[in-house]
This record gives C-alpha cells, sequence and structure tokens, in this order.
C-alpha cells in the first residue's frame, strides 16, 4: 500500500473515532425547573397534607401570608370612605409570567365537609430533620420524601425520580433516604415492607434470627416455608418460633397510629354526587386559606433604592417563591379537577349505576383525555380519594385493565379481581380451592382467564396461595 492511501486511511479512522466520540456524548436532558417541581411535589399531596405544607410555607417565607377577613370592609360606617387599595406587589414587576387566582366561592357548594385535621408525622418529621446536619439541597430532598409519604409511612415516589428532579446523583438520593428512615418511628419512608421490617430489626435484632430471615429469607418466611430457614440458619423449632414472634412486634405501617382516634378516617379529596344525571364536583379544599404577597414588605419595594444589594436579592427571591407558590396552589386546583372530570367522563357507568358497570382505564387514557403527561396523572391519583354515591374510594379504584369476555364485552380486571375474591372467601377452608379450579369456575361464568392469570391477581390481592389458607 502506497505512503498517501496510509495517510488517507490513517486521517479516516481518526475522523471516524472523533465522530464517534462526539455522538457518544451527545444526550438529550430534560431540566425540570423550581416551578415544575414545586407544582409536582404539591399534586401529589391529599388536601390534609397540603394544609400543613401551606403552613409550613408561611413559617420559611415572610413575603408569603393569609389574606385578610374581608369583614374588615363591614366595620367602615356608611358615611365613611373605605381607604384606597393598596397595590398588590406584582404591579412593580411588569411581565413576568405570574398569573392572578381565580376567584372561587367555597360556599358555592352547600356539602358537609368533615372537620379538618393536622396530621402530626409531617410535622414530626420536620422537626427532627432541622436538628440533622444537612446542606440546604439534601434538606429539600429530605423534605421532597416527607411530602411524598402514604398513609402507611411509605415513600412512593422513586428515588430515580427525585434524583432527576434535583438533578442530583441517584447515590445522593439514597444516602439522603436511609437517613430518613432512621428517624422515627423507624423504619419511615421505606418503600416496601421487607425493608421496613428489615431497618427495625437491625436496630432492635442485630446480628440475631430475626434481621437475619428478614435479610436473607424473607420471601421463604412470608410463604412460611420454614424448612428451608431453619435448614439454613440451623435454627431449632423453639428458636424459629421466638424468631417469628419477634418479627410479629415489628411495625409493618411505621406511618399508623399518629392520628387521633375520633379523627382517623379518610378525608375525602373530592365530593361527586349525581343530579338529574350531572355531576357536581367538590374539591374538598375550603379550609386552604387564599394566600398573598405580605402588604408589610410593599414599602421596602417601593423604596427598593434605599436597600443594600444582598436586601435587594433576598426580596427577589422570596417574591418570586411566593409567586411561584400561590400560582401552584392554583394550578393544583386546576389540573385536580380535569383528571377528576375526565375520570368522571370515562366511568359514567359507574358513578350512575355501581362498581358492576366499571370500565377498563388505564393513566394513558385520561393523560390523553386531558393532553397533560401520564406522570402528572399519577401524581393526582396517588393517595386521593372521592366520595360518591358508592362509597368513597382511592382514585386509582377507577384505573384497571381490561380483558374481552366470551359475549365480546370489554370487562375492567378490578371486576375479576372482586369475584375472584368472593370465590376465595366463600371456599371450604378445609380443602381450598386450587388456582387452576378457581379458573375453570372464572371461564364457566364467561370470563377466558388462564390459572397463571389467576395466580397473578391472587398475588395482586394479597391472597395466599391455596395450602397457605388452609385451616384445620
Amino acid at each position: 500500500m502506497s505512503r498517501p492511501e496510509n495517510c488517507i486511511l490513517a486521517a479516516t479512522s481518526n475522523w471516524i473515532d472523533r465522530t464517534v466520540e462526539i455522538s457518544q456524548n451527545l444526550q438529550l436532558k430534560q431540566t425540570l425547573t423550581p416551578q415544575q417541581i414545586l407544582l409536582s411535589t404539591l399534586l401529589q399531596l391529599p388536601s390534609l397534607a397540603l394544609e400543613l405544607r401551606i403552613k409550613t410555607e408561611l413559617e420559611l417565607n415572610p413575603l408569603l401570608e393569609m389574606e385578610d377577613d374581608v369583614e374588615e370592609l363591614e366595620e367602615v360606617e356608611e358615611d365613611e370612605e373605605p381607604e384606597e387599595p393598596e397595590i398588590d406587589l406584582e404591579d412593580y414587576f411588569s411581565n413576568d409570567g405570574y398569573e392572578a387566582k381565580e376567584y372561587y366561592d367555597k360556599s358555592a357548594e352547600e356539602i358537609e365537609i368533615q372537620n379538618a385535621y393536622t396530621p402530626s408525622l409531617a410535622e414530626d418529621l420536620l422537626e427532627q430533620i432541622a436538628t440533622l446536619t444537612l446542606g440546604i439541597q439534601e434538606k429539600q430532598i429530605i423534605e421532597e420524601m416527607v411530602w411524598s409519604l402514604d398513609e402507611r409511612g411509605y415513600l412512593i415516589t422513586d428515588l430515580n425520580f427525585i434524583a432527576e428532579k434535583f438533578e442530583v446523583d441517584l447515590e445522593l438520593v439514597e444516602q439522603i433516604h436511609a437517613k430518613l428512615m432512621q428517624l422515627e418511628p423507624l423504619g419511615i419512608g421505606s418503600r416496601n415492607l421487607r425493608e421496613c421490617l428489615l431497618i427495625q430489626a437491625e436496630k432492635i435484632y442485630k446480628d440475631a434470627a430475626p434481621h437475619f430471615i428478614i435479610r436473607d429469607y424473607f420471601d421463604d418466611f412470608a410463604n412460611k416455608r420454614f424448612e428451608r430457614i431453619l435448614r439454613k440458619l440451623h435454627l431449632s423449632r423453639t428458636d424459629l418460633r421466638e424468631a417469628e414472634e419477634q418479627i410479629s412486634s415489628l411495625n409493618p405501617k411505621p406511618g399508623d397510629g399518629y392520628l387521633d382516634p375520633k379523627t382517623n378516617y379518610v378525608t375525602p379529596d373530592f365530593y361527586i354526587r349525581e343530579q338529574d344525571g350531572e355531576f357536581i364536583v367538590t374539591l374538598n379544599d375550603a379550609f386552604i386559606p387564599e394566600l398573598r404577597i405580605s402588604g408589610s414588605y410593599k414599602n421596602m419595594i417601593h423604596n427598593q433604592r434605599k436597600l443594600n444589594t444582598d436586601a435587594k436579592l433576598f426580596l427577589k427571591k422570596k417574591v418570586e417563591s411566593a409567586k411561584w407558590f400561590i400560582n401552584s396552589i392554583q394550578m393544583r386546583r386546576i389540573t385536580m379537577l380535569k383528571v377528576i372530570n375526565a375520570i368522571i367522563e370515562r366511568q359514567k357507568g359507574f358513578f350512575l349505576n355501581g362498581k358492576d358497570h366499571l370500565k377498563p382505564m388505564v393513566l394513558r387514557d385520561i393523560a390523553e383525555d386531558i393532553s397533560m403527561d401520564i406522570s402528572t396523572i399519577s401524581r393526582v391519583t396517588s393517595g386521593k380519594y372521592a366520595q360518591t354515591d358508592w362509597g368513597t374510594l382511592e382514585l386509582r379504584y377507577f384505573f384497571s385493565e381490561g380483558i374481552e369476555a366470551e359475549d365480546g364485552e370489554n370487562i375492567s380486571t378490578r371486576r375479576i379481581k372482586e369475584r375472584l375474591r368472593v370465590i376465595i372467601e366463600a371456599e371450604d377452608k378445609s380443602g381450598p380451592i386450587s388456582d387452576e379450579a378457581i379458573s375453570k369456575i372464572l371461564q364457566i361464568e364467561g370470563f377466558p382467564i388462564a390459572r397463571r392469570t389467576v395466580a397473578k391477581y391472587r398475588e395482586q390481592l394479597s391472597i395466599p396461595v391455596a395450602r397457605l389458607r388452609r385451616e384445620i
């Protein structure tokens, strides 16, 4: 091969290497704005948790305050002229994208709303977090986790999602999550039962049988495969019975016990009632205060020439934060009403006639109906409840896949699961029905369900296999 050809090949090879290197470094990355992060956080909160979140924000931001009662205007005598209203703070800032709140008459709906109560779990956790040595961003991340706990005290937001929101490594989020689980009650913020029990066992029964069982043989223990545990850990039956009692003493739901027994009920986020074939929807936010920018800071803004640079930056930051929060509260309300109305539109049969008329529906259906992201629909429906003519139900109740019955009808899998539950509840416990037998019963009733599908639905209902349901 001639020398020029060698040079051309070498140059071509170098060009290809550089091209590959460049193409490997190209990536698309979505960056969430602070407003988007705030709105996504508020959307995930049920109504009562939102009340506590607002109280926390009022404490953190001195420029944010609750609006004064309009009753003050009634005190003005008839022959007196009321003073000119103060100019709202947004008048000092032009074209900043802030949208004023729509007026909403909360007395328009005559619905008896249960008295609000304040859960102490989040408040207790925030007080404990204040004692930890954390950076500003670390504190924001752990507080995000606190606001993402369900009623059991379990974390319902994926750690990867939190890492993406705050643009940090997953390893850092995992470290902060570990700190959360060490707070009281121990195991708070766990993602599943095993993790919850393991945190407690590591502290209470360190290097003892309960610790090893939960860490290494949890599935065997949950499915009562005791012989394997005895063989692997070289335990006697007495040791195993003692370990079983110790594990049973652990708290599987660290979020429980934080509510007063008199108020320990599900408070609906929505009230839905049917009237002459139409549906009236009310968002349970009557106890949420109206917010505004603090009037005491308006003179400071008006005379900002007298302020030093640090004071100006502080006020600007707090003003922006207050605006985002006020706007996000309103956007939360608008979004939640859009979602619930879309659910009602697709599930009219249920709301008119009951649970046997529930249709198959997935999150994507609602997302497409109202042109929103699936993750937004997921946050709105997670941990939220609606009071209907057929009971108070979690919004996730209305979502299920569907199968086609023998008559061609598309049936919700939730209906099939409910039928499966009834069959098992009615079985003879001395001889429980196998998954294969249940499958044949359902097929006779017109549901083409295979044995493995029965097993899948049974597991989703947390119903053990037939041999574990047997009673002597």
